[in-house]
């Protein structure tokens, strides 16, 4: 019978390819390679492929293969890519807010340090470096339109508040927007507020 670390071992090259095969840039947890060897096999190929420098650990079971700048070294993966490889582990849902909703949106030209994820799974924080990627559990509701348009104007017009939202803030929506997936906020009114309600239905209002 083989003892953990030969598991381990015989483990490690397949992880390897595979890895290598998902090309610089990609993200991963333990649970990608479940079908390659048990948990405890994965965990100590992967915790000594980080050692040795091929991979990098970003947090507790969340790993990286970095893509390299030839001048600034390895570089941070996107906060979306962080939150989706966590939400897929767990199987659950995310969604941006914040200031990081409003910037996804062209809304505004700031980009957090901070960045709020809401999500229907476990709370957690992940530091890159400068960058604070915050996943916070919410309500049934406010993940009722998780992974829609509807979804990111919701958090990003909760962001501005009602008094900042400009005519020229929608204008610009209504340029940078599909048409269809502004026609499809009219089916989310009922998860906006009240007073966002008018918003969704100009934006999704066809062009005179």
């Amino acid at each position: 019978m083989k003892t953990p670390m030969a598991m381990s071992q015989v483990v490690e090259p397949k992880v390897k390819r595979r890895i290598f095969g998902s090309g610089r840039g990609s993200l991963f947890t333990p649970t990608d390679f479940a079908d390659l060897g048990g948990r405890d096999a994965v965990d100590k190929a992967l915790s000594r492929m980080a050692a040795q420098g091929v991979i990098r650990r970003l947090a507790r079971g969340l790993y990286d293969y970095p893509e390299v700048h030839k001048v600034l070294g390895p570089l941070h993966p996107a906060p979306e890519a962080v939150a989706r490889a966590l939400a897929q582990r767990d199987a659950v849902r995310h969604q941006p807010a914040g200031a990081y909703a409003a910037n996804l949106l062209g809304l505004s030209e700031q980009v957090p340090a901070r960045i709020v994820f809401l999500t229907d799974g476990p709370a957690r924080t992940v530091k890159l470096g400068p960058m604070v990627i915050v996943l916070r559990r919410t309500t049934p509701r406010n993940m009722a339109t998780a992974g829609r348009l509807s979804g990111l104007l919701i958090q990003a017009f909760r962001y501005m508040g009602k008094a900042h939202i400009q005519p020229e803030h929608i204008r610009r929506l209504r340029k940078s927007l599909p048409e269809k997936e502004r026609r499809a906020l009219l089916r989310d009114l009922r998860y906006a507020p009240e007073w966002m309600r008018p918003l969704f239905r100009a934006l999704a209002a066809s062009e005179r």
